[in-house]
């Protein structure tokens, strides 16, 4: 029997009284890139913040491997989370660093390797993200895409198993995201990582997705879960439905406006 990566099991996540959503039940397999998708403040991120050791469950419990991360104690968390990195919605780049000095920063922090290879590793980072050459580049001096991508980097420093991305195309045009995406689908089948994705954005779902769990926000549960491909072709559910066609019904809104 295949052990998942990460299993999301009934869990309840609250702010106080107010429940955001509860009875999750997941799993995310290796190899997956599992998209948390569902429509504006159903709770995506704040799932996504559960799964990396920032805000601790109401109820329930996130597995890695066989593991409790919200039974652990503090070590064996630490030891737990080293496997992943994370890339934030804005990238999250100190900007009084330069490329190369945001990436080396976790590197510094939970290593004891010289200097020399620090920088090999970084260069190394870079090229992997297409931004070779760039080390001494202010966050500032690049485009909003290489921001991402360099967000990107920093991510992998540590080779992380598990990659975590809150909304990785936002604020980028079409092209650029799509760019992304397929650097992350590289990244996976390359590095052999596991990618857990926040996103709203229907070319990426449909592009790279090849698990997803959805989630309500009327109900304040998960109300589907799969390829989003199938679901897209099984789901009788409406509000998936409507969620997953959404572009083309806004493309046909657009057309009957112009006539």
């Amino acid at each position: 029997m295949t052990i998942p990566c990460i299993s999301i099991k009934n869990m309840t996540m609250a702010y106080g009284d107010f429940i955001i959503q509860r009875d999750l039940d997941f799993t995310i397999d290796r190899g997956d890139i599992f998209i948390i998708m569902g429509g504006s403040g159903c709770g995506k991120s704040t799932l996504l913040m559960h799964m990396i050791g920032l805000q601790s469950p109401a109820k329930g419990d996130v597995f890695y491997g066989e593991e409790s991360l919200w039974h652990a104690d503090h070590k064996t968390r630490q030891r737990i989370l080293k496997q992943t990195g994370v890339l934030f919605q804005s990238g999250a780049l100190l900007s009084s660093m330069t490329l190369a000095e945001n990436i080396a920063l976790p590197i510094t922090e939970h290593t004891l390797l010289g200097s020399q290879r620090i920088r090999e590793i970084v260069s190394y980072k870079l090229a992997l993200v297409g931004l070779a050459g760039f080390e001494d580049y202010y966050p500032s001096e690049i485009s909003g895409g290489m921001q991402k991508r360099a967000g990107l980097a920093r991510a992998m420093a540590m080779d992380p198993e598990i990659l975590f991305f809150d909304e990785p195309s936002a604020g980028l045009d079409p092209v650029s995201a799509k760019l992304l995406d397929d650097l992350i689908r590289s990244l996976r089948d390359n590095l052999g990582a596991t990618v857990v994705m926040v996103t709203h954005e229907l070319a990426s779902i449909f592009a790279i997705g090849t698990n997803s769990v959805f989630l309500d926000p009327e109900t304040k549960t998960m109300i589907a879960s799969g390829a989003p491909q199938k679901l897209l072709v099984e789901s009788r559910d409406p509000k998936v439905i409507r969620f997953l066609t959404r572009g083309e019904t806004e493309n046909r809104e657009k057309n009957n406006t112009k006539d």
